[in-house]
């Protein structure tokens, strides 16, 4: 079963609707404020932090085992993100936004009822942060004129530095989505899941966007947001749109 295709094909239009929120379009243009930034970070942590003891607590299941990778475990580095953004006792001055915590609880109940679905998560998470995740970083990074070694920790693979090696891994990530042994309803389950991760993550962004628009002011907040773009997966190979959430697999 091919379940990388499934899932690439099968979550397109959710992909185009991620990289068309007001929020990610004004990153695109380099206008990252760093109140909402952090908030966003801080809801990343939370998220990882609930995928991450479930990716854990099911490495042996026989589908989730397939795309177990602790390599890509990214709590560790945000964990330096939280403390660089909110100081040595950042985990007290945390909290989860509204849509946020239900993002982290959809973890929650797919590790209890459906473990499979977890594939889904790690998908959309994990790929994003190794594909757009890169081009993002660097936007944050010359916006916000963050030191060399703090603030973009998510973004960071201290395994696969180059481009290179990141494409590699990809591939052998798509590989492996390629092994898991479910059957037709389950894989369909796996990829309406990464749908609604999809959903998730845009409904977060949309919780920053408030922050964004009194940072810059209405009228140009309007006037970078109003058209939507063609979807990155919607295009040819070797377009120089940036993906922002999914991976190439």
């Amino acid at each position: 079963m091919n379940l990388a295709l499934r899932l690439r094909e099968g979550t397109k239009h959710a992909h185009t609707a991620a990289e068309n929120t007001a929020f990610m379009k004004c990153f695109l243009k380099g206008i990252v404020e760093r109140e909402p930034f952090r908030k966003l970070t801080a809801d990343l942590y939370f998220v990882y932090q609930a995928l991450e003891t479930a990716m854990d607590e099911y490495q042996q299941h026989p589908a989730v085992s397939k795309v177990y990778f602790p390599v890509l475990k990214r709590v560790p580095k945000l964990e330096a993100d939280m403390a660089y953004y909110y100081g040595e006792q950042w985990r007290d001055q945390i909290q989860a936004s509204p849509k946020g915590l239900a993002y982290v609880d959809r973890i929650h109940t797919v590790a209890r009822e459906n473990p499979p679905l977890l594939i889904a998560h790690a998908y959309v998470r994990y790929m994003g942060d190794l594909s757009g995740g890169q081009s993002l970083r660097n936007i944050a990074r010359s916006a916000m004129s963050l030191p060399a070694d703090q603030g973009t920790g998510l973004h960071e693979f201290d395994a696969f530095p180059t481009v290179e090696a990141r494409r590699a891994f990809k591939m052998t990530y798509r590989d492996a989505l390629n092994t898991v042994e479910v059957d037709d309803a389950t894989a369909q389950a796996i990829v309406d899941e990464a749908n609604l991760a999809f959903q998730m993550n845009r409904d977060v962004f949309h919780e920053m966007e408030d922050d964004v628009r009194a940072a810059i002011g209405d009228h140009v907040f309007d006037l970078i947001t109003r058209q939507d773009k063609p979807g990155s997966t919607d295009r040819a190979p070797g377009n120089s749109s940036v993906e922002l959430v999914a991976a190439e697999t």
